[in-house]
């Protein structure tokens, strides 16, 4: 009789779940994504990304900084200007993203694709919320790097 192996459940790699925790979370490839094409100012990544709130943006682009992903420099002018941009850690995901892209073309509609970002009861449908000038203010009081 032939003896059958035991039965070995597959494990979950703890650095791939963490990195796909951190890059899948909502709005977090999007930024790695357009940063990947241009250092941005905050403003400018808002107008990229339909339908992110300045509050989401900012959370995500703190998280994405605390990982050693996004690095925030702020450039003494006046006034004052703040980029964000992808450390060398960051700017390691384009293959990955380039690969999702890629996949993307292949199995998501252009239909589909629209209406997940702009669908009924989305955030689309309803004016996008801006910073207020002390949130500017506030943001550009903070300091990672400064670049000259």
């Amino acid at each position: 009789m032939k003896e059958m192996a035991p039965h070995v459940a597959p494990q979950l790699c703890v650095r791939f779940h963490k990195a796909s925790e951190l890059i899948g979370r909502r709005w977090s490839g999007a930024i790695i994504f357009v940063l990947l094409h241009a250092r941005c100012r905050f403003a400018t990544l808002r107008e990229a990304i339909p339908d992110i709130t300045d509050r989401m943006l900012s959370e995500r682009l703190q998280e994405l900084e605390g990982e050693g992903i996004v690095e925030r420099t702020v450039v003494p002018e006046t006034p004052i200007r703040v980029e964000y941009a992808l450390t060398k850690k960051g700017r390691a995901l384009a293959e990955p993203i380039e690969a999702i892209t890629e996949w993307a073309h292949k199995w998501v509609s252009l239909e589909e694709a629209m209406d997940s970002t702009h669908g009924p009861g989305r955030a689309g449908s309803a004016p996008t919320a801006r910073r207020t000038r002390a949130g500017r203010s506030r943001d550009a009081g903070r300091t990672s790097r400064t670049r000259n």
